[in-house]
């Protein structure tokens, strides 16, 4: 008993002392980060986050098989730790119990349940890695580029902490010194098996039992520390310090040094973007050590799955191993080696060849491997390739799919400012946009002159602000750059001014007073140019509604990207104001009744319809519902994309992608365009005048190829305009017939998603 229980807690204090020593190296390491000081706030949000996301797993369940696996591995943690209290507990008395509980049946038998649904959830995880192998699945694998004989190693580790925890527990029960005499039933069974030896055998199987199991668990936890399952200890932390409410939405302004950044009046040390990985706040650094290499986010990015050397998850690899490189010198008191080129060997990273652009990588550590540049060609050592950094369209399925909430758009948008704003390294597309943002207030180029002529040709009058608001008058109809220059984007704004005039709505538009609202400036790195622009609007717009209260400072927008930056951006500069999507306020006037469509007679109703969920609309401010609302209001059938909602694939146009050609794999409106196809919908719907772009253009490469050629791209408000027509008898709709009946308004009751 002496000699187990002097090996026992020898090999424990060793443990513990080098784990301990990783444990202070990793705070030090993450602590150099920059300040982030709003990551400790709302307190009560961030309890119930990790009460959800955590405890409850919500993001990994998503997917149902792996993810209620990964739920049953982590509550194996948890209730786990109650055996290790039992086994440490048996180095000083053989019949230790916990006090109070230790010989309740039921935590007998939750221990044996979750270490048998462990033993289950193993031979899924491992199911899915061979049927995700990338040896033999390339790029469609999501475990691509991961790190996976480490992986099959923790499940190996996982194993032999479960099988150790039987044969002690099984020579114990045998032995009569197990706590339960009823409840674990997997313990006690297995204890038959050892049935009828001698005390001494079984005081020396039950010695050797409880030393491999804790010793097991000793291993495992250096192995944690030293690896990617870092995430076991650190995913807690970095979910509770996650964006609130969520990770989508506004981007962040940009700090320096925890502040900030005062652009009529920087500091001449202040840091614009992270050109290096010390730039990073200490949230950024956490999120880089807390990946799993789960590759979800990587298995949803538009950009990975149409070839593009873009994958969020290998950013956020990259930047923890060039962090940890640098570590000697940010925390270690080395002289920072001066950045430069490093010379690169192309080769394999964790066993797979990788030869695309931005993926060759200089392996191990020391001056070289710190002097890296942050962004760069393969050739001149760089981190982070080029082509990677501009291949992203802000999309947000990354974030959305990650389970442990890392914020991959925000870290790539901040390097990009670094490249625009000190390297005037980007795209040479971007200058156009640039010039045209600067010159013209809009990323056409157009006059602002002719920002009124989407009107002409409409049988009624479009409210312009004249210098004040009426009292009656209930929303500023922002028509947004797209609204007012693109042809098939106007069709979207007529048809929703009209539905507003039909129902009555009181509204103006700024008209030439409108302009940008930054918003492909900020997404493309160029922060000032958002701030000029930004700030001119908020002027604007607060002169407009100067003197009314904060709810009744109403827009709508029929441009997603408009209402991100006007409602969830804007109050960083002090505009405040209560931004909708049309597809919100037409789905309100449809259910109170002030716009009733009517459906199309049955000899009319054509083939489905799918819809579009634009990331803008969607993920980034969880509107789903209404757009979906409208196309059944109006009679359609709606038929979904495999790839819809949270999970909508994007169109291409984000990020300002919509100004940047695509030089590297397929074209991702191509792709989706194929997916909304593939329905044999007749009509595809949005909600967004950048996707109905792209979709269109899609569209006419698939026709030219003779497919497709009977259907169309609309706007969901051009729908419901056609089904509203077809009950005014006055109108010059296509159907006035008599056997049109009312298509079914949505539910009061209908759920609404928060903000619809």
């Amino acid at each position: 008993m002496i000699a187990r229980l002097v090996i026992g807690l020898a090999v424990t204090v060793i443990v513990l002392a080098i784990a301990g020593r990783r444990a202070w190296w990793l705070y030090k390491l993450i602590s150099s980060g920059q300040p982030a000081h709003d990551r400790t706030d709302q307190l009560g949000a961030r309890l119930r986050t990790q009460l959800v996301e955590v405890f409850g797993q919500r993001k990994l369940l998503k997917w149902s098989i792996p993810g209620l696996a990964h739920f049953f591995t982590f509550w194996a943690f948890v209730l786990l730790l109650t055996v290790y209290i039992e086994a440490y507990g048996a180095l000083f008395d053989a019949q230790f119990a916990i006090p109070f509980i230790g010989h309740w049946a039921a935590l007998g038998f939750l221990q044996d349940f979750i270490a048998v649904a462990v033993l289950i959830s193993l031979g899924v995880f491992a199911w899915i890695r061979v049927r995700q192998a990338p040896e033999r699945r390339q790029r469609d694998s999501r475990f691509y580029g991961s790190h996976t004989g480490p992986a099959w190693f923790i499940l190996f580790m996982i194993f032999n902490v479960v099988w150790t925890l039987f044969f002690f527990r099984a020579v114990a029960s045998a032995a009569g010194n197990l706590p339960y005499t009823s409840g674990a039933f997997a313990s006690i069974g297995l204890g038959q098996l050892f049935t009828g030896l001698s005390h001494t055998a079984y005081f020396w199987l039950e010695t050797v039992g409880l030393i491999l199991h804790i010793g097991v668990m000793l291993a495992f936890l250096i192995i944690v520390l030293y690896s990617k399952h870092l995430h076991i200890f650190v995913a807690p932390i970095n979910v509770s310090a996650k964006r609130l409410p969520k990770g989508l939405g506004p981007l962040l302004p940009m700090t320096s040094r925890g502040k900030e950044i005062d652009f009529e009046d920087p500091d001449e040390d202040d840091i614009f973007g992270r050109g290096k990985v010390e730039d990073f706040t200490w949230k950024g650094m956490l999120d880089f050590a807390t990946c799993t290499e789960c590759g979800r986010c990587q298995s949803q990015c538009p950009a990975w799955n149409t070839g593009k050397p873009l994958s969020p998850k290998l950013v956020i690899m990259d930047l923890r191993d060039h962090l940890f490189a640098k570590a000697p010198y940010l925390i270690g008191g080395k002289d920072m080696p001066e950045e430069g080129s490093v010379e690169i060997t192309s080769g394999e990273r964790n066993g797979h060849g990788v030869p695309e652009s931005g993926f060759e990588r200089v392996r191990g550590s020391g001056p070289d491997q710190a002097a890296r540049p942050l962004v760069g060609t393969a050739e001149a050592g760089g981190v982070i390739d080029p082509d990677v950094l501009w291949s992203c369209t802000s999309c947000g399925a990354c974030v959305e799919q990650c389970p442990v909430d890392i914020e991959h758009v925000d870290h790539i948008i901040d390097m990009r400012r670094h490249q625009v704003m000190i390297e005037s390294e980007f795209p040479s597309e971007l200058g156009v946009l640039f010039r045209n943002l600067e010159n013209k207030g809009n990323p056409w180029g157009q006059n602002n002159k002719e920002r009124l002529d989407w009107t002409k040709g409409l049988d009624f009058e479009v409210p312009v602000f004249d210098g004040e608001l009426t009292d009656d008058t209930e929303y500023l109809y922002w028509i947004g750059c797209a609204g007012a220059f693109d042809d098939n984007a106007k069709k979207t704004v007529r048809a929703t001014a009209e539905l507003l005039h039909r129902a009555g709505v009181k509204y103006v538009v700024l008209g030439t007073d409108e302009g940008c609202t930054g918003d492909p400036a900020r997404r493309s790195g160029n922060e000032f140019l958002f701030q000029m622009m930004a700030q001119q609007n908020v002027e604007v717009l607060n002169s407009v509604f100067e003197g009314r209260e904060p709810g009744k400072r109403k827009i709508v927008t029929t441009c997603p990207h408009c209402m991100n930056t006007l409602g969830r951006e804007y109050p960083q500069l002090d505009g405040h104001y209560e931004v909708v999507h049309h597809t919100q306020l037409l789905n309100k006037l449809v259910r109170e009744g002030k716009l009733v469509p009517v459906a199309a007679p049955a000899a009319d109703t054509g083939a489905p319809v799918t819809f579009h969920d634009p990331c803008y609309l969607g993920r980034h401010n969880e509107v789903y519902a209404p757009p979906r609302e409208l196309v059944g209001a109006a009679g359609a059938q709606l038929t979904e994309m495999p790839r819809h909602a949270d999970r909508s694939m994007c169109c291409g146009a984000g990020g300002a992608r919509m100004w940047m050609e695509e030089h590297i794999g397929k074209r991702v409106n191509l792709a989706r365009t194929e997916e909304a196809l593939a329905t044999e919908a007749k009509q595809i719907a949005t909600g967004c005048p950048f996707c109905r772009v792209m979709l269109t253009d899609g569209l006419t490469e698939k026709q030219n190829a003779g497919v497709g050629e009977d259907v169309q791209v609309l706007d969901v408000s051009q729908m419901l305009l056609e089904a509203v027509k077809r009950g005014d008898p006055h109108t010059n709709g296509k159907s006035t017939a008599p056997e049109a009946t009312p298509a079914q308004a949505p539910a009061e009751d209908t759920p609404a998603k928060p903000g619809e």
